[in-house]
């Protein structure tokens, strides 16, 4: 069985409340939520009235909520190593200038 995986890219504020209704009818509320409905007429014409506010795949199965986090999660881009150990403290190894006097 195929389904759309549906996501809101754009925000339906100040459209109509008949195309507001069919976000609602379709489950979505907010930007970047993604829903996933069977392949089915009703579904592929409720599509076609907001097809400018949406993004629509076919796939074969739904994702878990988990899943989908996992998929938007960026990647890191780097990774922190751990700084290397000095002895005496964070200044180790420097020196005052002579005749300075510390307070």
């Amino acid at each position: 069985m195929s389904w759309f995986r549906i996501t809101l890219q754009r925000s339906a504020i100040g459209l109509p409340q008949r195309t507001r209704g069919v976000l609602m009818a379709l489950g979505l509320r907010r930007r970047t939520q993604t829903v996933f409905h069977p392949v089915s007429p009703q579904f592929a014409g409720m599509i076609m009235k907001v097809k400018e506010l949406v993004k629509v795949e076919e796939v074969d199965q739904p994702l878990t909520a988990a899943q989908l986090r996992e998929e938007r999660r960026p990647d890191p881009g780097f990774y922190l190593e751990k700084a290397a150990r000095r002895e005496g403290g964070p200044l180790a190894g420097a020196t005052e200038p002579e005749g300075s006097v510390r307070l």
